[in-house]
This record gives structure tokens, C-alpha cells and sequence, in this order.
């Protein structure tokens, strides 16, 4: 699948002590632009030099310096070859999957997962919102060796895609219109919505019937089946979802493959409620 393109402005681009509603007195300088400096490696900047990093943070080159060097250090940045150019090392990664790992819809979604795998064939995907943005929590590969299906941890584009849509459900007009901005939504194919008027009739009709099934709507060749993850008070927390390396489904098969992620996706839901 396509990893997302650019979709909100850039937080990262933010002014460095740039804060919300946290009182000034309890910022700290240094591990905020820390934070800072490591927000601004992403799917589009994966390597970035010294120098670019301080012209993105407009901070002095030998500030950058001492930082790069203690992320270095500490396992989260690491220099690229021999070159000027750094990128995020695994000491990332193993904070986000040990964080992934210990979150209670993962625990308990990871069964179901496997379920949703091995009674349908096709890779199964956990995945929540973030933002303008949707990321897969957990998978289970489909028994197609060939087809090679998203990893943990990468993001889409919540608009342009049925899992986004899905986890959108709850937003009004309003509030979609808050989340997008802009007069006209980032397209990645001729079926993604243009505005947030057309986003919100999409998202209300696929809430409706309880499920999304994008048949080559996001990247051509694939289908993505969909249902939502809801809390006690019906609020979407979550979705599952299967990818199926195929444009366009047969309704027979469509029709048990619905009913089949819609029955994984209502266990789940009754076994988070459970929990709380």
C-alpha cells in the first residue's frame, strides 16, 4: 500500500517553545527542542543534515550539533554512512512497538486479528486515528506470500482512505471542517473526496451501514474491507480491516467477507467494554 503523502502543516514547524494550554513554567527548553528536532524526520524527510535541522528549528548550528550528538548517543538518531545526513534509528522504533505493545486494544484486538486473518485469507489490520492521520497498530499477514501488506507503526491519510473514514465517524460537519481547513482536500485518486462536505456524506453513509469496502479507491489493484471498533458509548475507538489484492470483488464473496470483518469488529468491541 502507498504511504501517506503530506497531509496537515506540519507540526513540527511550529515555533520550538510552542505550546498549548501547559504553563510556561513547566516547559522544558532543552527536551522540547529535543522533541522538536526528532518531529522533523518524517516518510518525506527521512535524512536531514545538521545544518537543514537548524535552519528548520532556527536554532545556532552548534545547538543542533549537541543534540544530534546526544540522540546519537541514546540510540534514537544515527549518522547516515559518511555522510552529513542523520535519520531515526531503532531507538524509535523500540519506544513506539513497546508502546503499541502495551496498549489494552492492542492485547486484546490481537486474537481477533488472527482470526480475521485466518478466516478470510487476506492480511487483517487493527488501526487507529491520529489526527488527520490513521495507524496501524497491529497485523496479521495473509497466507499470500506474494502480496505484501503494511507494516506496524505506518500512517495513511485518514481522508483519502475507508479505515480513515471509518474512524471519522464520530466528527460532525463542524468538526471535520476544524480538522480540514482547507478548501479542498489532498487527492490521491479520482475517488478521493474533494471537500469536507463530500468527506462528511461519505462518512455518514459508511457509518450507517456499518462497514467501508474501498475497491481500488486508494491505490489501484487493492480492496480494503472495514468496520468500526466502538466503546460503551458508541464512539469509534478503532477499526478492522482485511486488504485484498484484488480491484474489485465478486458480490457473493464481498457479502461473506463483510458479515465475517463486521463479526470480528463487534468481538472486539465487546471485549474492550468488557475491560472498562
Amino acid at each position: 500500500m502507498k504511504a501517506a503523502k503530506g497531509l496537515a502543516p506540519n507540526a513540527s514547524q511550529a515555533p520550538v517553545l510552542a505550546h498549548s494550554a501547559v504553563e510556561e513554567r513547566y516547559i522544558v527548553p532543552a527536551l522540547l527542542r529535543g522533541l522538536q528536532l526528532l518531529k522533523q524526520f518524517n516518510a518525506q524527510n527521512k535524512v536531514l543534515s545538521g545544518a537543514e535541522l537548524s535552519r528548520r528549528l532556527q536554532l545556532p548550528r552548534a545547538s543542533v550539533f549537541r543534540m544530534l550528538q546526544t540522540l546519537e548517543h541514546e540510540g534514537f538518531v544515527e549518522r547516515v554512512g559518511d555522510s552529513v545526513g542523520y535519520k531515526l534509528s531503532l531507538g524509535i522504533l523500540r519506544l513506539g512497538f513497546e508502546y503499541l505493545a502495551s496498549l489494552e486494544l492492542t492485547e486484546h484486538g490481537r486474537s481477533v486479528v488472527q482470526r480475521l486473518r485466518d478466516e478470510s485469507g487476506f492480511a487483517a489490520h487493527l488501526v487507529v486515528r491520529d489526527g488527520r492521520e490513521v495507524v496501524f497498530v497491529h497485523k496479521a499477514p495473509g497466507v499470500n506470500a506474494s502480496f505484501h501488506s503494511i507494516q506496524v507503526g505506518a500512517r495513511l491519510p485518514a481522508h483519502a482512505t475507508v479505515l480513515g473514514r471509518m474512524l471519522l465517524g464520530d466528527l460532525s460537519l463542524e468538526a471535520l471542517k476544524q480538522l480540514y481547513p482547507e478548501s479542498e482536500l489532498e487527492s490521491f485518486t479520482v475517488k478521493t473526496p474533494k471537500n469536507t462536505q463530500e468527506l462528511h456524506r461519505l462518512i455518514a453513509q459508511e457509518r450507517a451501514q456499518g462497514y467501508s469496502l474501498s475497491q481500488g479507491g486508494f491505490e489501484s489493484g487493492i480492496s480494503t474491507l472495514a468496520a468500526p471498533v466502538l466503546d460503551d458509548d458508541h464512539h469509534v475507538i478503532a477499526a478492522l480491516s482485511i486488504t485484498i489484492p484484488s480491484p474489485k470483488l465478486p458480490e457473493p464473496e464481498a457479502k461473506k467477507l463483510i458479515a465475517l470483518v463486521q463479526s470480528c469488529a463487534q468481538e472486539l468491541t465487546t471485549r474492550m467494554s468488557r475491560v472498562h
